[in-house]
This record gives C-alpha cells, sequence and structure tokens, in this order.
C-alpha cells in the first residue's frame, strides 16, 4: 500500500483532507484517528503533526505526505518538493524595531528568533549572514520587546501582527510558502504516480469550469480568440447550420468577464457548469 502522510491538525489539515476526498481517496471520519487504511485505492493514510510529516518522509518511513513548504525547508532533510498544491500561501520575512535594519546584512552577528530557525539559518548562509537563532515554538513576535532577540523571521500577512509588536519589515523575502505534496527516497512507490494525477486534476477542478454556448458559426475565430482553452474549444453542428454549440474550459476566475466578451460578439444560451474531477 502507498502511505501517505497528511496534517492532523492545523492550517493545511482541513484543505488538505478535502483535497484527498475530492481526489477519490477515503480519510478519516473520526478525527482522533491516527491511522486509515482506504482498501479500494491501496493507500494507508497516516494524520501526523505537519512539522513531522518532512522528517517521517525522507526517512523513507512513509512514501508521499502534504505539508508546508516552509517546514519541508525547514526539516533540512532528504524529503523534496513533488507538487505545490495551491493552498495554504503563506509569506516568511524578517522584522526588526523601527529603523534600525535596512539591510540583510545589519543582522551579522544579532540575534534571530525564528519558529522556523533551519529554514532562516538556510537563507542567512545562502547571503552570507551569521547571526545567533533563538528557537521559538510560537509568539514570535514578543521576542524582541522581552529581550530574547534582535529581529525576528516570521510569517508575515498583512503585517499588523508585527506592528503591534513594534516591529517593521526589512530586507528581502524569505520564501514564499504553501501546501506542496513532497515524497522521499521511494520515488517510484505504487499508487504515487496517480495520487499526483488525482491531486492535479484536483486542482483543475478548483480552477477552471466548463463554458456552453451557442455562437454564429461565422464567428467562431473571435470566441476562440476570447476563449481559447486548454488546447482548443469543442465545437459541434447545430441543426441551424449557420450555428455551432461551443465548449470550452475558463479559468474560474474572470469568467463572468469572459461571458460579458462572448455575449457582447453574439454568443447565446451561455451556460457555466462546475468540473468535479478532471485528467489534463
Amino acid at each position: 500500500m502507498l502511505r501517505i502522510a497528511v496534517p492532523n491538525k492545523g492550517s493545511l489539515a482541513e484543505t488538505a483532507a478535502e483535497m484527498l476526498a475530492e481526489a477519490g481517496y477515503t480519510g478519516r471520519r473520526d478525527s482522533k484517528d491516527l491511522h486509515v487504511i482506504d482498501p479500494q485505492n491501496d493507500v494507508e493514510f497516516f494524520y501526523l503533526r505537519p512539522r513531522d510529516i518532512a522528517t517521517y518522509v525522507g526517512s523513507g518511513a512513509l512514501d508521499v505526505g502534504i505539508t508546508g513548504r516552509d517546514l519541508l525547508l525547514d526539516v533540512r532533510g532528504r524529503a523534496r518538493e513533488i507538487e505545490a498544491l495551491g493552498f495554504g500561501d503563506s509569506t516568511f520575512r524578517f522584522a526588526g524595531p523601527p529603523g534600525r535594519f535596512t539591510d540583510l546584512s545589519d543582522l551579522e552577528g544579532l540575534r534571530v528568533a525564528s519558529a522556523y530557525p533551519g529554514l532562516v539559518d538556510g537563507f542567512l548562509d545562502e547571503h552570507g549572514v551569521a547571526v545567533d537563532l533563538v528557537p521559538l515554538d510560537g509568539a514570535v513576535e514578543s521576542a524582541v520587546r522581552l529581550g530574547v532577540a534582535d529581529a525576528v523571521a516570521d510569517v508575515v500577512s498583512t503585517g499588523t501582527t508585527l506592528r503591534q509588536a513594534g516591529l517593521e519589515i526589512f530586507g528581502p523575502v524569505i520564501l514564499q510558502s504553501e501546501a506542496v505534496l513532497i515524497g522521499g527516497a521511494n520515488q517510484d512507490a505504487d499508487g504515487a504516480e496517480t495520487l499526483l494525477r488525482r491531486l492535479r486534476g484536483v486542482m483543475v477542478a478548483r480552477r477552471y469550469v466548463l463554458v456552453d454556448y451557442d455562437l454564429p458559426a461565422a464567428l467562431i475565430d473571435y470566441a476562440v480568440a476570447l476563449a481559447p482553452g486548454i488546447e482548443s474549444p469543442t465545437i459541434s453542428p447545430l441543426r441551424d447550420p449557420e450555428w455551432v454549440a461551443v465548449r470550452v474550459m475558463v479559468a474560474r476566475k474572470g469568467v463572468n468577464r469572459v461571458m460579458d466578451s462572448l455575449y457582447a460578439i453574439g454568443a447565446r444560451a451561455i451556460l457555466v457548469t462546475a468540473i468535479h474531477a478532471a485528467r489534463l
């Protein structure tokens, strides 16, 4: 069986479980379950702390897993990223007292607190800056005020939390993170390619919709320019030889603008249908 590590809690857990369910897998029904077998798909799910998943996968104990890119890089182990999964976005930045820091080199020899010491250490090594890292498990933004560190490296959304702690962002972006599918030494584990293909299908289904419309045949080129689809639209004849029926995949974001444009050139009976599964 393919052994899959899944976050048991945290910001990635719910969406990861939903994505696997949409991909046709049967996961846990009780949040207390830590191990679930899906015999129909020949997989086993192991529900673990997100921070531990890269360690288990990198060691070969499990075949693949879903975790954050930040957590993968923080472990600095043998697991590798296979595919970005399109959710759980986060940005990592440095922050310190206003006016004290302007450049990364200003951190040389100082104390930097972070809940991701491996990630930050690797980034600073690449830039040739040596610091005294202070590992913390949370509430990193309080480290400067409490005298534990001179600066912090943390997840930034709007920056409001850091500003409330009397800090300002400086220096380059450390990492743009999101949920990723990771693998270990057993790159060809049975079922791994099927899992990847299914997850890609879920991402396509979430990003695209099907648009059907009727159109005067003479306007096909104009319509295709507005909505070219993934490869090419499907065009079928109607009883009236001067009209055709068109079906095309369109990005969900912005589909209403596409509908407006198609209507403006003469398309009628424009319908949008959600995609529940896909293989491209």
